[in-house]
């Protein structure tokens, strides 16, 4: 994840300055410009600045504002979410985002449902990225890729072990989803720089151990009690957390990397619940 895990008042009135000579000047802080007194260095005329073309329409000259204190520099805050495909949100009801797009291979496993997997496919066909889509059931797929990316193929549909080179790079990354059972074969096309993988898989099989210990991250819906003793002694999940995976509802993922764990709610919105339904475990 990048795990997985997601504002400044202005101020209103001018201030007085006292100037020599019986001068006064008045600078805005706020809203408007400022007005200088006789003796103001503000009144100075100003070299011309010559408009270079092609660049735009020369904007407001404005003189600069000035903080007074440490205080005031203090208060000043910019907000920044995280970065990524938002996928749900936490206890709190603050925002989670999932690091699909990064500059080095990612490797995620979820175990859980089909609609959680196309609905993070359908949220990173948001974020400007392709999806590529290797599966044995490429119906239960269609649906999804003709409606994702509005008019434009940012999803494809291919069959296992046929996933072609997808060419990612930072201008156009690629989430490869593989669809392919309980045993999935190795992929043709691996994570890389700017080509995260996603690999679903609805049970643990034989192949479950190697890929949840291969995986930077995993997310596991409601699992069997034995399946939950496996993702424990894979992941040292705590034995508070794995005694809750066999009862979770259909909407929530259990997040885990090697550090960190967090459960997340996914609420689709409208156009998601029109196109993939409400919220399911099991298909």
């Amino acid at each position: 994840m990048s795990g997985p895990v997601m504002p400044a008042p202005g101020q209103g009135h001018a201030a007085g300055r006292s100037g020599p000579a019986g001068g006064s000047g008045v600078r805005g802080r706020g809203y408007g410009p400022a007005v200088p007194g006789p003796a103001d260095p503000a009144a100075a005329p100003r070299p011309s600045r010559r408009a270079m073309p092609g660049f735009g329409l020369r904007g407001p000259r404005r003189d600069r504002h000035v903080l007074d204190g440490g205080e005031q520099l203090a208060s000043l805050s910019l907000p920044v979410g995280d970065d990524g495909v938002v996928i749900g949100v936490d206890a709190a009801r603050q925002p989670v985002t999932l690091g699909v797009n990064r500059p080095a291979a990612f490797d995620m496993v979820l175990v859980g449902g089909l609609w959680a997997a196309q609905v993070i496919a359908f949220r990173t066909v948001a974020t400007g990225a392709r999806v590529a889509v290797e599966t044995a059931r490429p119906q239960v797929w269609t649906a999804m890729a003709q409606a994702a990316g509005g008019g434009q193929q940012a999803v494809t549909i291919h069959e296992p072990g046929r996933v072609p080179p997808q060419g990612a790079s930072v201008a156009g990354p690629v989430l490869i989803v593989r669809d392919c059972g309980a045993q999935p074969p190795r992929g043709r096309v691996t994570a890389a720089p700017w080509q995260s993988v996603l690999t679903l898989l609805q049970y643990l099989g034989p192949n479950a151990p190697r890929l949840l210990q291969n995986a930077e991250l995993v997310g596991v819906q409601r699992v069997s009690p034995q399946e939950a003793e496996v993702v424990g002694r894979i992941l040292a999940v705590p034995a508070a957390d794995l005694a809750v995976l066999p009862t979770l509802d259909d909407s929530i993922t259990l997040w885990c990397t090697r550090r960190h764990r967090q459960f997340v709610m996914t609420e689709p919105t409208d156009a998601e619940s029109g196109l993939l339904g409400t919220a399911r475990r099991v298909d």
